[in-house]
């Protein structure tokens, strides 16, 4: 019987060397080499950077934050933010934490406006609402669509990320100096190199929580961070992630002066899982509540709950987030303190609209990605919820002083 392989007969040694080197010749690209000599009068065989088009030298992180530096006080104002943040998350700190912006940044006049606005708030509300404003530069996307400020700042397909760089510091300068704490998602792991200084809040997402890369990135952050349940409603991911992140890491990065580098961190003891529902349905209720805490629990975490209102707890339906808002904050009015706050996405105005080829056509304060509650929504929402939080808190202490009283 004679022997065959994959259909090709075996011949001789000689045959089969030259099939091998017509195969070759097929294979070798016919564009330039990416450098190097020709061996023997033969063709180079290129095996990378065969689908790059470019690689464009970037800023460094160092040269970017000397150009676009941060002022004592608004580094003051970050630290700050960040040990009242933990705090709450250890369960020290009374008050609840909110997170309220648009869905995406994509002008900067617009999130100017609305950090006005939130910055007026905020100080009324400090004594029972501790509010962030959501400054998301990365979108993820589960297959395509624009990546978000940092990625597109054009949305023209144009890709200047250095332009987008330089851009999102200088918006989280300016929030910074309205005394606005700014949250945001980690995606791009080499991005908080540029960023994180400013930044008192992060998220993992529910596309990157079990990722290897992001558990690590996120041990080094400087911030607590908080881990979404998957999309497909995974709460154990989250947990999981939660926990990897407070372990030190070992893995490539780069530092300030832009050089690839191993990057070893201590670990990040600051975390804590957010609910955001699934494509199956919403994960606000109190059982799922009690899920997500038991697991922390089994793992000797701190149970530390945030409740995002929109994504699958909303259907992505700006109208049904103040549904979610009011069983929140009536599960932490209860007593359930392992809820420490809530995400909500809300804009200048209420829905949403398609990202178009003409940026400038598109409606003042409108949100390009999920459709956000409006600003007169938030502003009711917060306000109810400081009013009813401040009641809780005057009960509980004249409570407290009557049971010394009989004492």
């Amino acid at each position: 019987m004679k022997a065959k392989s994959a259909g090709i007969k075996l011949g001789s040694v000689g045959n089969a060397r030259r099939r091998s080197t017509k195969l070759v010749d097929k294979m070798t690209p016919a564009y330039p080499s990416a450098g190097g000599a020709a061996t023997q009068g033969k063709p180079e065989i290129r095996t990378e950077n065969l689908n790059l088009v470019e690689l464009i030298p970037l800023i460094t992180p160092l040269s970017l934050k000397r150009k676009l530096a941060a002022s004592p006080n608004m580094l003051e104002g970050v630290a700050r933010a960040r040990m009242e943040i933990g705090d709450i998350i250890a369960g020290n700190d009374h008050r609840m934490m909110v997170v309220a912006g648009p869905c995406s940044i994509h002008d900067p006049a617009e999130a100017l406006e609305y950090a006005g606005r939130l910055a007026k708030l905020r100080d009324e509300l400090a004594d029972d609402l501790m509010i962030l404003m959501r400054v998301y530069f990365e979108k993820p996307r589960t297959v395509a669509g624009w990546k978000g400020m940092i990625s597109d700042p054009r949305m023209d397909g144009s890709s200047e990320i250095a332009y987008g760089l330089r851009a999102a510091r200088n918006l989280l300068l300016k929030i910074s100096s309205m005394g606005v704490p700014a949250a945001a998602e980690m995606l791009d792991p080499f991005v908080p190199q540029y960023t994180a200084d400013l930044i008192s809040w992060a998220a993992i997402g529910a596309r990157t929580t079990e990722s290897q890369i992001h558990r690590q990135m996120a041990s080094g952050l400087s911030m607590p961070v908080g881990f979404k349940n998957s999309t497909d409603g995974n709460i154990q991911v989250a947990v999981d992630a939660m926990e990897s992140a407070r372990h030190p890491h070992s893995f490539l990065g780069i530092d300030d002066r832009g050089r690839v580098a191993i990057v070893r961190t201590r670990g990040n003891m600051n975390g804590h899982v957010i609910l955001r529902g699934s494509s199956s349905g919403p994960n606000y209720g109190a059982r799922w509540v009690r899920e997500a805490c038991k697991r922390m629990s089994d793992r000797h975490l701190n149970p530390a709950v945030m409740i995002d209102c929109s994504h699958g707890n909303s259907g992505k339906r700006y109208d049904a987030q103040e549904r979610v808002w009011n069983n929140v904050l009536s599960q932490r009015l209860d007593g359930n303190g392992s809820i420490i706050g809530m995400l909500l996405e809300s804009n200048l105005f209420e829905g949403g609209q398609k990202a178009t080829e003409y940026p400038s056509k598109l409606r003042y304060g409108v949100s390009i990605t999920d459709e956000c509650v409006s600003w007169n929504t938030t502003e009711r929402l917060l306000r109810d919820a400081g009013r009813l939080m401040r009641k809780r808190r005057s009960a509980m202490k004249s409570a407290t002083a009557k049971k010394r009283g009989c004492e």
